[in-house]
């Protein structure tokens, strides 16, 4: 069932990705003993959860960005196509500008700092649910001066094909490789075929990094 359609009968099952034990069985504990809650999973790396077959699906995943081997925001893709309707609340320690717009632009629908107090954090996960977007103030006020202060450049010319310019507005917005090739009637291996050269040309290594850029320098104009 979709998060938005949870009614007040139904628990709302929460993933969490967290390497601090402490931290990961505190949340644990918390999710819990909130009536209308579940944790329907705990691990301690991406991988772990991706591997992992929860006693039900997620509706919402709370990530760690600095995790052990893949970071929780290139985690959001490959969690968004094993679980397509889960809702991502990073709660990590960073609140950089980079690290925001990367979470941002991979998917994520809130940003949380760790020391969030506990009826704030079930505030936001009940808030993501209902189809808002928590952050922390800090990270709040950080992602408002970002944009007062974003002046993007003129057009920048990368040498993308018409189609590779298709694709990587397919990322923007929103697109998995799988749900692109779907729409596209082509296979998975023919989109990775394709971006590997978008990767490329815009000398970026993720989907995250070349949604980012593509913002950035306007390429959809």
């Amino acid at each position: 069932m979709p998060s938005s359609q949870i009614g007040s009968s139904r628990r709302i099952a929460v993933m969490i990705v967290e390497d601090d034990g402490d931290i990961r069985d505190g949340l644990a504990r918390l999710i819990d003993r909130v009536d209308g809650f579940r944790c329907v999973g705990r691990y301690r790396t991406m991988e772990e959860a991706l591997a992992a077959r929860p006693s039900e699906p997620p509706d919402v995943a709370l990530l760690d960005i600095g995790l052990p081997g893949m970071s929780g925001t290139a985690g959001i893709e490959p969690l968004k196509c094993r679980h397509p309707d889960v809702l991502v609340l990073m709660i990590t320690v960073h609140d950089d500008d980079d690290r925001i717009f990367e979470a941002m632009c991979a998917g994520a629908c809130g940003y949380l700092l760790k020391k969030t107090p506990p009826a704030k954090l079930i505030e936001s996960v009940r808030e993501v649910v209902n189809g808002g977007a928590p952050m922390s103030p800090e990270v709040a006020r950080r992602v408002v001066e970002l944009f007062r202060k974003f002046r993007p450049p003129e057009r920048a010319d990368c040498h993308l094909t018409p189609h590779e310019l298709r694709l990587l507005g397919m990322l923007v917005d929103g697109h998995t490789y799988r749900t692109a090739a779907t729409e596209l009637g082509v296979t998975v291996h023919a989109i990775s075929f394709h971006m590997r050269h978008v990767y490329e040309k815009l000398r970026v290594h993720s989907k995250s990094e070349a949604v980012a850029k593509a913002l950035r320098q306007q390429l959809l104009r």
